[in-house]
């Protein structure tokens, strides 16, 4: 028998001990392997997927960001799969104000080719010693006596095959199975989380025959709903990911019309060939309050890294693996698995993006509360660049003239635009709170409790139904 050989039978029987294990083989999972085998641990990614539909998964293609990536996978291997690198704003399509807005985009900017990016991050964690199981699902979670997860049972291929590990690291995506199979009762690890804070989104690669005038913008446009919003991405001038976002609590089908309507209705469109369609599920909420437990840390989608008002997750699930990572390490080196040891994980999240995206949710709650017609009116009165930067900071300085001018422009929506203002201060709030995140978890009760006051607050403000 080969060696190759020789592998694939030991991974369909018996037990796999590695030093860590990671469950999913996307940006989150591939960075935090990735990191952990750069320092000679043995580490083992599970993919439900074959190893040929690896890394295929529903995407827009955007990625902000693309200039910063952690070291552990060189961005010189990603590079091919960027086919867009002249992409430099976002277009903002406002059919009930028959305008649209350019909104510049900080940071680098770039449209990829979503599975090869996801082949190339596979290879890289390859190349760093990452073992790939691949058809192999994740059926119930291990812990021992005292709470802390030491592995998971699987079925490969119709076979049943157990893992045991000192570190277990959920990058599974949203609403992770894991999560409904481990008993986090007597950690800090967010249980505050049901399928109303996700977004379904939807998308298709479409092929046209004439370059698009717009190959060098991120085009956005809400759908008849404030529940859903259009994307049409350029990979290149011909290759357009268009598809679409909204909320789960929303009616699919009818959803997927607009769409449909859409781009029946867009001249450059015509004759145009759809080559791949596809779905998934993205968290639109605040990162997890805690993403760890004793034995097992949550990262990317499954800890809630998406930033809620653009669904852009592949920078923040990168570095949150790279995060998670450096504290399995620490505790690989001192024996200790404990809620402490990763603590640290927490708070490199919320000082990078968590205390951002946090703030940015309150955007999410206040759009479930006011007009889709006065929030178009409302977005057309603001500047790009202030919008830019509410979008991507969490936050904006909103001047006196602006005020002014803003108000001049909207007249008919004043009472939406003062409702932003005092989100706005909502907002700010929350803000300062997130970047005051407790340094362990002992801390965690009392600063949960203010932040629900301060949420309270929100809910006030806006008129919304409580969210969390």
């Amino acid at each position: 028998m080969s060696t190759q050989e020789q592998s694939a039978a030991t991974t369909t029987t018996g037990t796999q001990s590695p030093d860590a294990l990671v469950v999913g083989a996307g940006t989150a999972g591939c960075y935090a392997a990735a990191t952990i085998a750069r320092e000679g641990y043995d580490v083992v990614i599970l993919e439900r997927k074959s190893e040929t539909e690896a890394g295929h998964i529903a995407c827009g293609d955007a990625l902000k960001g693309a200039d910063a990536f952690p070291e552990a996978i060189p961005k010189s291997k990603l590079e091919p799969a960027f086919t867009n690198t002249g992409v430099d704003h976002g277009r903002f399509e406002i059919p009930q104000e028959d305008t649209v807005l350019e909104i510049p985009v900080p940071g680098e900017l770039a449209v990829i080719d979503r599975w090869e990016y996801g082949r190339r991050i596979i290879d890289g964690a390859e190349d760093t010693g990452v073992d790939f199981h691949y058809d192999t699902v994740v059926k119930n979670v291990v812990q021992d006596d005292d709470g802390r997860v030491t592995g998971v049972e699987t079925i490969r291929k119709g076979e049943p095959l157990e893992y045991e590990s000192d570190i277990v690291i959920d990058a599974a995506g949203s609403l992770s199975v894991l999560q409904d199979n481990v008993d986090f009762s007597d950690s800090t690890f967010d249980t505050n989380v049901n399928y109303s804070h996700f977004c379904s989104a939807y998308r298709e690669i479409v092929h046209v025959e004439e370059p698009v005038e717009w190959d060098d913008a991120l085009v956005f446009k809400p759908t008849e709903r404030a529940a859903g919003y259009l994307w049409y991405f350029p990979r290149t001038d011909t290759e357009i990911n268009a598809g679409l976002g909204f909320q789960m609590t929303e009616e699919p089908m009818q959803l997927v019309d607009d769409l449909k309507r859409d781009l029946e209705n867009r001249p450059e469109f015509e004759g145009a060939e759809v080559e791949d369609k596809l779905g998934a599920a993205l968290p639109t909420r605040r990162p997890y309050d805690s993403a760890v437990h004793p034995g097992y840390m949550a990262i990317g989608d499954a800890a809630g890294h998406v930033n809620p008002t653009t669904g852009g997750g592949i920078a923040g699930a990168a570095y949150g693996g790279k995060y998670a990572a450096e504290q399995a390490i620490e505790a690989l080196e001192t024996g200790d698995y404990s809620e402490d040891t990763f603590w640290a994980y927490n708070e490199k999240v919320m000082d990078h993006f968590g205390a951002r995206y946090a703030a940015l949710d309150v955007y999410n709650i206040l759009s479930t509360a006011v007009d889709v017609d006065d929030l178009m009116g409302l977005l057309a009165a603001m500047p790009g660049d202030k919008l830019a930067e509410a979008l991507y900071s969490g936050s904006t300085d909103i001047g006196l003239k602006l005020k002014l001018e803003a108000l001049v422009k909207s007249r008919g929506h004043w009472g939406t635009i003062w409702n932003l203002y005092q989100t706005k201060r909502r907002a700010d709030e929350l803000l300062t709170h997130y970047e005051n995140y407790p340094t362990s978890p002992a801390g965690l009760a009392g600063w949960q409790d203010r932040r629900d006051e301060l949420m309270e607050k929100v809910y006030e403000t806006t008129g919304a139904e409580p969210k969390y």
